[in-house]
């Protein structure tokens, strides 16, 4: 384990356009506060810092989309994201807001230094305008398709698809989503951030300093962007929201978001500082500190060749030790979603699943997309809970508990002599918090949740092996040593969980009766003391760590999920525009006749159609339509329907189609025909 330190730790701001869901958590704030905590128990100096990020274009779109004001939704969101962070146990030393006086004065003292050190271009450059709502169209103000991957609904500032950082004129076919009109190009006047004067820097910072222990993912973005060429970067906005430009001639333009949000960690930083009568500039320009980003993988430009050259224009920071960004994660298949309620917003779970906050903790750590795109469902998260919490964890500590106050009267019991497999048991534990140190201080957290629940499955396998239920009838004294030696594993377990499961860890703790500083067990005591919970100890009475969810709990989900499914299938669905004018003899030449299915059946290796016989009082006619994943065959035999009987013939899949049958589609994609309602409505009956 590292010797201890002070150490700065970053989790990226979260927009306040909307609640945190667990894409956030997988990503960012869950491995950022293993992180932190483990760093904190292992007797380091930590300020874990955050805040929420208030001056994004996507604040005011999503103001005008509720008609309210940003600050209105900034202080509705930031007011949500709080709370849930601090019910779901994240630790941050500090959580601020980038609207905070101290914010702008930090930004805007930071961009004046620049400034004024002639770290800066100015240029007059042709920008995206829409002219119907008088506005340049900065970042998310303009979609279009992205150059590098060809997703159409990129944003002006990135790609949520392939994860790369853009400029709003890089957009092929370009759209206003305030008013929907093509945008055209208008003149405007910029600050730059020259980045191609720090291409030998980034390359001699991380391309050859960090080739080997910075993550391959981020290296590779990286490295994709210097070998293509930085060009200047544009520091500040046309927008009427935001921190202002701080310098003359700069009305109506305010300071880049990807600017500005980054020094929120240091405003945030000397916020705390103040409060608690700190120091800020150690945290931030000691070069024996260590910072280390956590973000997704579409911040990695952000903090890995932005900040950085931001921070070295500057002159007296310290750079970040490692940006340990992860991948993203998708929910049932498909990408999380804001804007489209494609999520499991925190707030929501913690409500509908009271108490379990370490379940989602875990469930989202042991399928961590650190390496690349992972799957949430439902179904893995109860797996995960029913199975590898309940199943192994809480299993372990409840027979240990159980039978310490069943033989014991909750009384640690004194062992007798040891035996080797005791020895080898106890050994194999000590060996435990060298393991799973060395997982979370190389960011695999992942690897070390599942190291931690072989400290569980150790204990399971050395009471099934040794059985003390059976022996305490016929070796008693044999007892007391197995039960000594499975309290001690249950003891260990209380400490190497609390990076991972803090409440479960609090949980443990209270039952066995170690929350006092005599007794407390800290992480380093595991590998070097002889007695983690002395004989003639008492320990509480148990108490269940974990509850089986149910499937009825996981269908509520499911179901929460194909409501919001169709609610957007049926906002995407548009209205046609009107076609070409037909005149009244182009209508008469269409013979429309109610017409009677007679038979009908799926056509071979065809997934989609169906051969229907139909009835149309002219003739019983051969008509193949495309409804088979709507329609069971055997339900349409005597329905009535209308045909366009004078469509001419056409073959499909080698079946001549005599006609077609009209219908319509509603709004969450179901087909509907176009009946004739009348029961002596005959085949053959013409429609006029």
């Amino acid at each position: 384990m590292s010797a201890p330190k002070r150490y700065t730790i970053t989790s990226a701001l979260p927009y306040t356009n909307g609640p945190i869901h667990i894409g956030h958590l997988a990503g960012v704030y869950v491995p950022a506060d293993i992180y932190s905590r483990y760093l904190r128990i292992t007797g380091n100096d930590v300020a874990f810092i955050c805040g929420s990020d208030e001056h994004g274009a996507a604040i005011p779109m999503r103001a005008k989309k509720e008609g309210v004001s940003p600050q209105v939704i900034i202080d509705k969101y930031h007011t949500i994201i709080k709370k849930s962070f601090e019910d779901f146990g994240i630790t941050f030393d500090n959580y601020s807001r980038t609207s905070a006086p101290i914010h702008h004065e930090t930004a805007s003292e930071f961009f004046r230094k620049l400034y004024e050190d002639g770290k800066f271009i100015e240029e007059t450059s042709e920008q995206l305008y829409d002219a119907e709502a008088d506005q340049f169209l900065a970042d998310r103000f303009v979609t279009g398709t992205c150059p590098k991957c060809g997703h159409e609904e990129a944003y002006g500032d990135q790609c949520e698809n392939c994860g790369s950082s853009l400029n709003a004129t890089d957009l092929i076919n370009p759209k206003s989503t305030i008013s929907g009109a093509k945008p055209t190009l208008k003149q405007t006047k910029h600050w730059f951030l020259p980045l191609d004067q720090y291409e030998d820097f980034l390359r001699e910072w991380v391309l050859v300093g960090h080739k080997k222990d910075w993550k391959t993912n981020v290296y590779g973005q990286i490295k994709s962007w210097v070998d293509d060429g930085l060009r200047p970067r544009a520091v500040t906005r046309d927008l009427d929201w935001g921190i202002p430009v701080p310098v003359e001639g700069a009305e109506g333009k305010v300071l880049y978001v990807w600017f500005d949000a980054p020094i929120g960690y240091i405003s945030s930083t000397k916020e705390w500082a103040a409060r608690e009568g700190k120091d800020w500039e150690p945290y931030w320009k000691d070069k024996d500190t260590k910072l280390v980003h956590f973000i997704g993988k579409d911040n990695i430009v952000f903090h890995c060749i932005i900040f950085p050259s931001m921070l070295k224009a500057e002159g007296s920071y310290i750079l970040p030790e490692n940006v340990p960004a992860n991948e993203f994660l998708n929910l049932e298949g498909n990408k999380l979603s804001t804007s489209k309620n494609w999520a499991v917003w925190l707030h929501e779970y913690l409500e509908d699943f009271p108490g379990k906050q370490d379940v989602l903790r875990y469930a989202l750590t042991a399928n961590a997309p650190e390496t690349k795109d992972n799957d949430f469902t439902w179904k893995d998260f109860q797996d995960r809970n029913n199975n590898e919490l309940v199943g192994n964890f809480g299993n372990f500590i409840n027979r240990i508990v159980v039978l310490t106050n069943k033989y014991y009267d909750g009384i640690v019991p004194a062992p007798n002599e040891f035996s080797e497999v005791d020895l080898q048991t106890l050994t194999e534990l000590r060996a435990y918090p060298n393991v799973i140190s060395s997982s979370i201080e190389r960011y695999r957290f992942r690897e070390g949740s599942q190291e931690l629940l072989n400290v569980s499955r150790l204990g399971n396998k050395y009471l099934a092996d040794e059985e003390p239920w059976k022996l305490i009838k016929t070796d008693p004294e044999r007892v007391k040593t197995i039960m000594y030696v499975g309290l001690q594993i249950a003891a260990a377990l209380a400490a190497l969980s609390e990076p991972f499961l803090p409440f479960t860890s609090e949980k443990l703790k209270n039952i066995l009766a170690i929350n006092s500083d005599e007794l407390k067990t800290n992480w380093n005591d595991i590998s070097t003391k002889e007695v983690l919970l002395p004989a003639n100890h008492k320990i509480e009475k148990g108490e269940l760590l974990f509850s089986k969810i149910e499937d009825a709990d996981i269908q509520k989900q499911l179901d929460k999920l194909e409501a919001t499914k169709k609610a957007n299938e049926a906002e995407n669905k548009t209205i046609e525009p009107q076609k070409d004018t037909a005149t009244f003899e182009d209508f008469t030449k269409m013979d429309l006749r109610v017409g009677t299915i007679m038979s009908a059946e799926k056509m071979p290796k065809a997934k989609k159609l169906l051969v229907l016989k139909v009835d149309t009082g002219i003739n019983t006619r051969t008509i193949v339509s495309g409804i088979a994943e709507h329609f069971k065959p055997e339900d349409l035999i005597g329905k009535k329907v209308t045909v366009l009987v004078n469509l001419a013939p056409r073959k499909l899949r080698g079946v001549e189609s005599e006609g077609m049958i009209l219908m319509t589609e509603t709004p969450t994609g179901k087909l509907v025909f176009l009946n004739p309602d009348e029961d002596d409505v005959n085949p053959g009956a013409m429609i006029n």
